[in-house]
C-alpha cells in the first residue's frame, strides 16, 4: 500500500473512531501532500510524501521550542501527540552511525574530496536513503564527513 493511500485509509479511520487529534493530523499531513502535488503537477512518490511528513514533525518541533518559551503546556502536548502520529507513518530510521557509514561508502564511490562535491554525494545519499532520516540529518553528516576530507 502506497504511504499516501495508507494515511488516507487512516484518515477514514480517524473519522469513525472520532479521534480528533489523529484526524487533524493526519488531514493537515495530506493536505500538503496535496498541495505539494499541485505545485509540481505530479503525484508524488513515497520519497517525496516522507519528506514533507519529516517536514511536519520539524514544523511541530519548532512549535513546541516556541511553547516552552512561553509555558504553553497545552500546546506543547498537543505537537508531542501530533509528532508521535506523524512518526507511525516514517520507516524504521537510521541512527547516525549508520548514517555515518553510507555516507564513507557514498563518498568513496563518488571520489568526493571536498565540500565542492557535497551536491553529487547527497543526490546519491538520498537515492539510497529514501526517507529513514531527515534531510538535515543526512545533510550534516555529509558536511562533518566532507570537511575532515
Amino acid at each position: 500500500m502506497a504511504l499516501k493511500e495508507k494515511l488516507e485509509a487512516e484518515l477514514f479511520n480517524a473519522m469513525r473512531n472520532k479521534d480528533e487529534t489523529r484526524k487533524r493530523t493526519i488531514r493537515m499531513a495530506i493536505s500538503n501532500i496535496k498541495l505539494a502535488e499541485i505545485e509540481q503537477k505530479k503525484i508524488l512518490e513515497d520519497s517525496a510524501i516522507l519528506s514533507s511528513l519529516y517536514k511536519e514533525i520539524k514544523i511541530r518541533n519548532e512549535t513546541i521550542e516556541d511553547a516552552k518559551k512561553g509555558n504553553r503546556d497545552l500546546i506543547i502536548k498537543e505537537a508531542e501527540a501530533e509528532i508521535a502520529i506523524l512518526k507511525e507513518f516514517l520507516p524504521k530510521s537510521l541512527g547516525d552511525t549508520e548514517l555515518i557509514e553510507i555516507a564513507k561508502k557514498v563518498i568513496l564511490e563518488q571520489n568526493a574530496t571536498g565540500m565542492k562535491d557535497m551536491g553529487n554525494v547527497m543526490k546519491a545519499m538520498m537515492e539510497r536513503i529514501k526517507g529513514q532520516a531527515p534531510n538535515d540529518a543526512i545533510s550534516r553528516v555529509v558536511r562533518e564527513l566532507l570537511q575532515t576530507e
